[in-house]
């Protein structure tokens, strides 16, 4: 039998968030972005799936707590995935987070919580230039495609 402080590392485990692609289309199209407590990295809200959500729920909730912005979801973009070491887990992850274009309703990004440091509206070219991720700059231009926006190069 193993003793309480060996580990058997097996494989990755399987973590499944969901986030948002938020936008308002006031004066041209712009994203909400946030930038997570500690880190210098620009991205798009997401968070892992709680008890008896369904994706869309968790997407919802995840952009009103990581933005303080309210929105409705337009349409489901796809998902990402991606490994990474966790040395809480003493393992690596693979997260699957899938992604959903969704239109603000109201709120203000002051009001985001203390997981992120700042949230704030981009312009739709600004934002693909600012956001640290390939995968996620993806996200969003797939929903630059569902709302019909061409993107100039």
């Amino acid at each position: 039998m193993p003793s309480e402080h060996s580990r058997t590392v097996t494989g990755p485990r399987e973590r499944t968030s969901a986030g948002g692609v938020v936008v308002r289309t006031d004066a041209g199209v712009e994203v909400c972005l946030i930038r997570p407590a500690g880190r210098t990295v620009w991205g798009l809200p997401k968070g892992g799936v709680e008890s008896g959500e369904t994706l869309p729920q968790t997407a919802l909730r995840e952009v009103i707590e990581e933005t303080g912005i309210e929105g409705e979801v337009d349409r489901e973009l796809g998902s990402i995935d991606y490994s990474f070491y966790s040395r809480e887990a003493g393992s690596r992850i693979h997260k699957t987070v899938h992604y959903y274009l969704m239109h603000a309703t109201s709120g203000d990004t002051a009001r985001h919580d203390h997981e992120v440091s700042e949230a704030r509206w981009v312009e739709l070219t600004e934002a693909l230039k600012l956001m640290t991720y390939p995968n996620e700059r993806e996200m969003v231009r797939r929903a630059a495609d569902a709302l019909g926006t061409l993107l100039g190069g």
